[in-house]
């Protein structure tokens, strides 16, 4: 793994954005951002993308108050169906509800991204949207998924990585996306912070 280069913050406490960014190879550590996730607004519905950067800029922000040489990484993800966004249910009978919502039909997964270094003077977002399509589900499924406890920390209440995988029948777009970080879009900016990926692919040419 390198070791050269800028430190470099993930401002979450996500396993799954950790895990994910891990695939880079990259040195990195965690500080959440300890901020409140507030996504079911009207705001979230007509302008998700634009709110999730805005969501994962504010995470970044708090955290490189604290690390100004570092590039903070943060992320937030909205899952957005029928006009309304859901965020993480309270309980199991708000996640019931929210796979209710989600049975038989495609919803959307934008996850908003933002870099900032701050003594570089660096502030960057972006975002990723993928499209994802839920067979129809039966109540014995929703109940037993909604009471397993693998809802509870997820936007949406569902984990596509985990057993809610079998009410997947279609993903259109980044599959790491609807995890919790589109692996791509952070890769991209991180390498036009002058992040190097790919150490040492000059030597022994």
């Amino acid at each position: 793994m390198a070791t050269s280069g800028p430190r470099i913050i993930l401002a979450s406490n996500s396993p799954r954005r950790r895990d994910i960014l891990e695939r880079l190879g990259l040195p990195f550590e965690v500080v959440p951002a300890g901020l409140p996730e507030e996504t079911d607004s009207a705001e979230a519905v007509d302008r998700p993308a634009q709110v999730a950067e805005a969501l994962a800029l504010a995470k970044a922000d708090a955290v490189a108050d604290d690390h100004p040489e570092a590039l903070v990484l943060g992320a937030d993800t909205l899952v957005c169906v029928g006009g309304r966004c859901l965020g993480k249910p309270a309980d199991a009978a708000e996640a019931r509800a929210m796979l209710e919502a989600l049975s038989g039909r495609t919803h959307t997964v934008v996850t908003g991204v933002a870099l900032i270094g701050r003594e570089r003077g660096l502030q960057a977002t972006a975002h990723e949207t993928t499209a994802v399509t839920f067979r129809r589900l039966s109540e014995r499924e929703i109940a037993g998924y909604a009471a397993s406890g693998e809802p509870a920390d997820k936007a949406g209440a569902y984990a596509v990585q985990g057993k809610a995988g079998l009410f997947v029948e279609r993903v259109e777009g980044d599959y790491d996306n609807v995890v919790g970080l589109p692996l791509k879009t952070v890769a991209r900016m991180l390498e036009a912070a002058g992040v190097e990926l790919w150490p040492g692919a000059g030597e022994g040419a």
